[in-house]
């Protein structure tokens, strides 16, 4: 029997965590937060100061990290141990995952980290390649966006709830500048899938969205 798999794939900011996250509950299938782990990878970077222009040192440390996924009522992530999860919402982290995604030994090691997600009774699966690298034989596959300005709003929303400092027009040119980096990059780029649905989240509740992606599957 396959392995059902759903992807939702976007740029930064859309929805794609809480969606994927809230659908993998209601169907009880496991979760694959790709981001959190390139996230993770840049958290584990800047903690022991590796240089970003050493692909090499990158490597060694993606290959030797040890991560713990926990989806329950808040998800959260451990990083050898740590709880980091606070971290990973932070635009520094955002910016560090989006170069090193790039570099592709790191993205070989990861691929192989996120391909073994995929178990029964089925996988939501969410980042900016899912669809169309890790997951291309998905039965069902969605591209989810928001307009920078809307992902942005929401970003400095969630930074200022954990009192985390934050101007919005610096959010704003981020945002803007991680699409075109994602985008262009040679390897893997931010692309939709061609059998994939499109949903724009810029004037939808998350809980509309949500739905919309359950009945695709239904």
């Amino acid at each position: 029997m396959s392995i059902p798999v759903l992807t939702i794939d976007g740029p930064g900011g859309a929805g794609k965590g809480t969606v994927s996250r809230a659908v993998a509950k209601k169907l009880g299938w496991n979760y694959l937060d790709s981001g959190s782990i390139y996230r993770s990878l840049a958290i584990a970077l800047q903690k022991q100061g590796i240089n970003l222009a050493n692909e090499f040192d990158i490597v060694k440390v993606a290959q030797a990290m040890d991560l713990e996924f926990d989806c329950g009522e808040e998800f959260s992530v451990k990083l050898n141990g740590t709880d980091i999860t606070d971290q990973l919402a932070l635009e520094s982290t955002g910016n560090i995952a989006s170069i090193i995604a790039a570099l592709p030994e790191v993205r070989r090691v990861l691929v192989q980290k996120q391909k073994a997600f995929k178990q029964m009774p089925g996988l939501v699966a969410d980042g900016r390649d899912m669809g169309t690298v890790i997951f291309p034989e998905a039965e069902i596959k969605v591209f989810l966006t928001a307009s920078a300005a809307k992902r942005a709003a929401r970003r400095y929303k969630q930074l200022i709830e954990k009192g985390i400092d934050a101007n919005l027009c610096t959010i704003i040119n981020e945002i803007e500048e991680r699409d075109r980096r994602d985008m262009e990059r040679k390897i893997a780029p931010l692309v939709m899938a061609s059998d994939a649905f499109y949903i724009d989240s810029s004037e939808m509740t998350i809980n509309s969205v949500i739905e919309e992606v359950l009945n695709l599957i239904h």
